[in-house]
């Protein structure tokens, strides 16, 4: 089912919120590697947020969820804080590990090998 138009215009608030409070909080960047938020997906009723979480360059990414997850009743209030004029109910966050960027990765590597190992008389055809 698409989202509707309410459900997408709080999803990109909470996302641009959930990013500076990220940042403000030291959260944007977990063991030396990046933290970002790819997208905010609410249900139809708005009380419930699923927060896509993509981890680049971490080690650990269950140790980085659970850092997330540990802190993230700090991350709701500082929500809670900033968005209470636009919501009446501030959803409740459910964390995701968004690992799109890492299929990416492994494809684009997969595809170098194989161009590497085509043998040179196919190149020319």
């Amino acid at each position: 089912m698409e989202e509707s138009k309410r459900q997408k215009q709080v999803g990109a608030l909470l996302q641009e919120e959930l990013s500076d409070i990220f940042r403000r909080l030291g959260l944007s960047t977990v063991e030396g590697g990046l933290v970002s938020l790819t997208a905010v997906k609410l249900t139809p009723d708005l009380l419930e947020a699923r927060v896509f979480v993509s981890l680049f360059q971490v080690k650990d990414t269950a140790a980085a969820m659970k850092h997330i997850e540990d802190r993230s009743w700090e991350i709701k209030r500082e929500l809670a804080a900033r968005v209470k004029h636009q919501l009446r109910r501030i959803p409740v966050l459910q964390y995701i590990h968004d690992d799109t960027l890492e299929h990416a990765d492994r494809m684009e590597a997969l595809f170098r090998k194989l161009k590497e190992e085509k043998p040179p008389e196919e190149e020319g055809k």
